[in-house]
Parts: structure tokens; sequence; C-alpha cells
């Protein structure tokens, strides 16, 4: 049985990435977006469990938003009025219904990255 989890990894302070709201949206082909998770990231920087699984885990594209802007200002950090990154978007396609995805991402105030993690 396929599943989606994710973590998230502060690398402007070097520590897990705690308390980050995530939303996980699925992407019709008409353009529309279904909400399907909302989750905020533990002190290990991870979701309890997977954000995505059993029947609701189907072939498709989908988007992982990450309130990077709200994380960083409750940890103090000063960000310009209009930050930079303030929500992180990752979209990302599902081929495999019975595989693990996992979409880990490594944040900063000024940029980011992530890949297919295992």
């Amino acid at each position: 049985m396929g599943r989606l989890t994710t973590h998230v990894l502060d690398t402007a302070n070097g520590c897990p990435g705690e308390g980050i709201q995530i939303r996980l949206y699925w992407l019709a082909e008409d353009g529309s977006e279904q909400l399907l998770c909302e989750a905020v990231t533990n002190d290990d920087g991870r979701v309890d469990g997977p954000i995505l699984e059993g029947a609701d885990f189907t072939v498709g594209t989908y988007l992982l938003e990450f309130a990077a802007g709200d994380y960083f200002r409750a940890r103090g950090t000063v960000l310009p009025e209009l930050a930079f990154l303030d929500v992180v978007p990752i979209r990302f396609g599902l081929a495999d219904a019975g595989a693990h995805y996992h979409v880990p991402l490594l944040i900063s105030p000024y940029g980011y990255s992530t890949y297919r993690g295992s």
C-alpha cells in the first residue's frame, strides 16, 4: 500500500523545522485544487505518520505547501514585511500507487531544496 511522508530541516539554524504548518492538495486536470490534509511538523520536523495513504493514495499530481515565513517569524527571525519565501510550494507527481514517496524540504529564509527521499 502506498504512502506519502515528509519532513522539514531548517538549514539556516541547523535543526528540524518544528511547528511548520503543511497543506496537501490534489490537483485535478481542470486546474482545480482539493485540500486533502493539513498537518503541523513535530519536534523532529516530521508529521506523525503518513500524510496520505491507503485508498486516498492515488496516482496523480499533488501540491505540498509549507508555511515557512510563519515558521521563521515564530523563531524570531527578522524578515522583511514581504518575506522572500513565505509559503513554499512543491508540486509533484505520484506515478505508483503502491510506492512510498517521501518529500523532504530543506529550508532557510532565502532558499530551499527538495528531492524524492526514501
